[in-house]
């Protein structure tokens, strides 16, 4: 998932989609414990799109941030 295509995604649909590979991440690294992974390369993808989405829920708060405390100052 691109990072264009993850800012277009609102805060909870941002929060859905973490808890959604977070558990497709669990699941994999099972599989990877037990052997039967098919592709491990996938939980490389995953990891990094997890950060991905968590930086720009980041970048949103402190942009809300900034925007009250410019607000407030006025």
């Amino acid at each position: 998932m691109k990072a264009e295509e993850i800012r277009e995604l609102s805060e909870k649909e941002r929060a859905e989609k973490i808890t959604d590979l977070e558990q497709e991440f669990f699941n994999l690294r099972v599989q990877l414990a037990t052997g039967k992974i098919e592709n491990p390369s996938r939980l490389r993808h995953i990891r990094r799109t997890i950060a991905r989405i968590k930086t720009i829920q980041r970048e949103s708060q402190d942009n809300a941030g900034e925007k009250e405390a410019v607000k407030s100052e006025a």
